[in-house]
């Protein structure tokens, strides 16, 4: 049985005044502090932050994770947008200091700290989408994303703005990705710090987004069966789906919950590890590997654990991949191709997160902070694939 060590919490201080910032008086730093350094147990321990709640509650909780824009943030975000495509500037490579926010900037990035040190999760209403076309939309989302991070390549081709949409694929093709399809996609994680999502078009029927906090699940695994929780901290083949990193292997061996400096990380996708098992060489997955991913499952699919939402026309929504699960009912769409669900995708890699262990430079390229996460393959150049 591997024995996992306890480490110290090192806390950061920051310039930005947030609710969401640990101090020396948070009950789960004193916990960590009166555990002996060099103390060694077989779990970490349980999960005590404010990324570990229960949806019923932070639905009661809206002012924590919901921004409304007022006309003056929508007038800057507009000003900011129109300015930089006049430029005709290359929006691919856009960072903050090209995009100016100077009254919505700082709320952003007290939005980067709800994300880090908060519930792991914030929704911005009040986006006039019908005012734009596809290319000012995508400008002011990726302009208000580089307030809180640096946009990653979402796939092979280096799209560093994402389209979500059924185009037509299904999951049971293994070079699919399950966002490509109408499927229900399954409570999972994307491959950088935090998505960001920008509604276009919402669905005739469904797309309903879920969120559930990792953390509270494995409180109650930890509690309900360590047993499990245990397989669940060793790695796990989960398949690439043809997107294979030069000298990688088409999968990855990272586990689904990690304990790394004082952080408990997720990663989790259960069609891609079941999907990995196609290969020969990847580790089989046991009856209690497969018992322990459909408690994980069950779990997160406890509507007392989860939330969900339905992202109207200009809703966005950013997560923190670290700290939280997310997920998307299966749906029906229009039959006219101009109204089918369409969402803009953003992958953000962000400045002062937490600490990843190594294996995580498998899927993330580095694991140096605020410059990691994305899909990158021999050829990929970041590019923003407009459709119109």
């Amino acid at each position: 049985m591997p024995f996992l060590k306890i480490t110290r919490i090192v806390l950061k201080s920051f310039v930005i005044s947030s609710p969401w910032v640990a101090n020396e008086s948070s009950p789960y730093i004193e916990e960590a502090h009166k555990m002996d350094e060099n103390a060694f147990i077989t779990l970490p321990p349980e999960q005590h932050l404010p990324s570990t709640w229960y949806g019923p509650d932070m639905e009661l909780r809206k002012a924590d994770w919901v921004i409304h824009l007022s006309e003056e943030d929508v007038m800057e975000l507009e000003a900011a947008a129109m300015q930089l495509l006049a430029s005709q500037s290359n929006i691919a490579s856009l960072q903050a200091d090209s995009f100016p926010l100077p009254g919505l900037g700082p709320r952003l990035a007290i939005l980067r700290e709800t994300l880090i040190h908060g519930p792991g999760f914030s929704l911005i209403k009040g986006l006039p989408i019908g005012r734009y076309s596809e290319k000012e939309a995508g400008t002011i989302f990726y302009g208000l994303g580089s307030h809180i991070g640096s946009p990653r390549s979402q796939n092979a081709l280096g799209h560093t703005l994402g389209h979500v949409r059924d185009v037509g694929l299904k999951s049971s093709d293994p070079n699919a990705r399950i966002y490509q399809t109408k499927e229900r996609q399954t409570f999972h994680t994307d491959s950088a710090d935090a998505v960001g999502l920008l509604c276009i078009k919402k669905a005739k029927k469904g797309g309903t987004s879920l969120l559930v906090s990792a953390s509270t699940i494995f409180n109650k695994m930890r509690h309900q069966r360590p047993d499990l929780l245990e397989l669940l901290l060793q790695p796990v083949a989960t398949d690439r789906r043809g997107e294979v990193p030069e000298g990688m292997l088409p999968y990855m061996l990272i586990p689904v919950f990690s304990w790394y400096k004082g952080f408990l990380t997720i990663f989790y996708q259960r069609q891609y590890i079941e999907s990995a098992q196609r290969f020969d060489d990847a580790p089989r997955l046991t009856p209690m590997h497969i018992e322990a991913l459909d408690m994980f499952d069950a779990l997160a699919n406890d509507p007392t654990l989860n939330i969900s939402m339905n992202l109207e026309p200009g809703d966005m929504q950013f997560v923190y991949n670290h700290a939280l699960l997310h997920d998307r009912t299966g749906f029906e769409d229009w039959d006219d191709p101009a109204e089918k669900r369409h969402l803009l995708r953003l992958w953000l890699s962000i400045p002062n997160d937490r600490p990843l262990p190594d294996v995580f430079a498998s899927r993330f390229g580095t694991t140096e902070i605020g410059n990691r996460g994305g899909i990158i393959v021999q050829g990929t150049t970041p590019i923003i694939p407009w459709t119109k």
